[in-house]
């Protein structure tokens, strides 16, 4: 292993013998490398399990301590797969026992530089987290999500696979997968159908989340009443996702288009 001799390796750490260690970078307690991950200069990794393959860039932080008052150093962990990529000054907090005890990343992400994510979210595979994106506590993110530069994420908040949210968006409910949300207060902008085509998504699923978007949001009907005439209409399985979704009742509720889209307006979702 590569293991420059001003970092700061702690004794309990288990590095692989291809995993490379930079300059002055430091290595904290209880803390696994994968083969072939890179730690650059000055970065901090401890309390955490790393994968295969991940490159940290300079001055990044990963699995430091959560900024909750109710931490009081209890043992708790981040877990992060492998192949992320991690730009200078991301924070990645560890978890908190009350929330489970366990920060997760998944596998193919990019966190952008001075990016935060909080104590306990959960991060699904191929994210794009933006320069300077916060996100709170508790927050869990679908696979392939984008979230644009200086957004921001409520606590408890869920962002549904495929989502793209609006840069400097302040999000404080749950976004739906393969929608976009936009503004302070962040309100649903329509479906992200450039996330969509890049990832071939046929002509079929698109125009069948068109046709539910527009029954959820904009027929009048109340939401029982909008998901009951999706589920009599053979969703597909896209569509069967955004049913679950919402029936999955998150804490903070389902962000909605802003008062007063109209269905002309909607015809470009």
């Amino acid at each position: 292993m590569a293991i420059h001799p001003t970092a700061a390796v702690d004794p309990s750490a288990q590095i692989d013998s291809a995993a490379e260690i930079g300059p002055f970078a430091i290595i904290g307690p209880e803390t696994v490398i994968g083969p072939r991950t890179k730690v650059g200069a000055h970065a901090v990794v401890e309390h955490a399990a790393l994968g295969a393959d991940n490159v940290l860039h300079p001055g990044c932080y990963v699995g430091t301590p959560p900024q909750d008052l109710k931490y009081a150093g209890e043992k708790t962990r981040l877990i992060m797969g492998d192949k992320n990529t991690v730009r200078e000054c991301v924070t990645l907090n560890r978890g908190t026992a009350q929330g489970g005890g366990v920060t997760r990343i998944g596998s193919n992400c990019l966190f952008m530089a001075c990016s935060h994510v909080a104590h306990d979210c959960v991060i699904g595979d191929g994210v794009i987290v933006v320069n300077a994106v916060l996100l709170a506590g508790h927050v869990h993110v679908g696979d392939f999500a984008v979230l644009g530069g200086v957004c921001a994420v409520h606590q408890f908040t869920r962002i549904g696979r495929g989502a793209m949210l609006g840069g400097a968006s302040m999000n404080g409910q749950d976004v739906l997968p393969f929608a976009t949300s936009q503004g302070d207060r962040a309100t649903l902008r329509g479906l992200n159908l450039l996330g969509m085509r890049r990832s071939g998504f046929p002509r079929e699923a698109v125009s069948a989340l068109k046709d539910a978007y527009k029954t959820l949001f904009l027929s009048g009907l109340t939401q029982v009443e909008a998901l009951s005439r999706l589920k009599a209409g053979a969703p597909t399985k896209e569509v069967q996702e955004w049913i679950d979704f919402i029936e999955s009742a998150g804490k903070r509720g389902v962000m909605r288009p802003a008062a007063g889209e109209t269905q002309l307006e909607a015809a470009s979702v």
